[in-house]
């Protein structure tokens, strides 16, 4: 199953309902949304930094990411932004495969 990160973002309204739950409240929320998919929670943090909360998760596909993602910004709580990742496996894999590529000339 494909894993990706997922970062968040929280808005007035959001950080309202953090403070008032608590951040392991928030996390379950969380958990459940990826399972509620067929995917798989792996680990959150909040942090201090340009986003609030970061999440690693594997999901099905692309669809289930974009299902995740627009159900959390539909709210009004929250923006994410939804990275894949790869396993060093996998860019292995990608560094042998042979594209033919003409780069543009002027």
């Amino acid at each position: 199953m494909p894993k990706y990160l997922i970062e968040a973002s929280y808005t007035l309204e959001g950080t309202r309902g953090i403070m008032k739950s608590g951040g392991t409240a928030r996390r379950e929320a969380v958990k459940q949304a990826v399972e509620s998919v067929g995917g798989r929670f792996e680990v959150q943090y909040f942090s201090l930094g340009e986003h609030d909360a970061f999440v690693i998760a594997d999901l099905p596909d692309h669809v289930s990411a974009a299902a995740i993602s627009l159900a959390v910004t539909a709210t009004g709580a929250a923006r994410t932004r939804t990275t894949a990742l790869l396993t060093p496996e996998e860019v292995d894999q990608a560094v042998k495969k042979t594209v033919k590529y003409e780069p543009p000339r002027a």
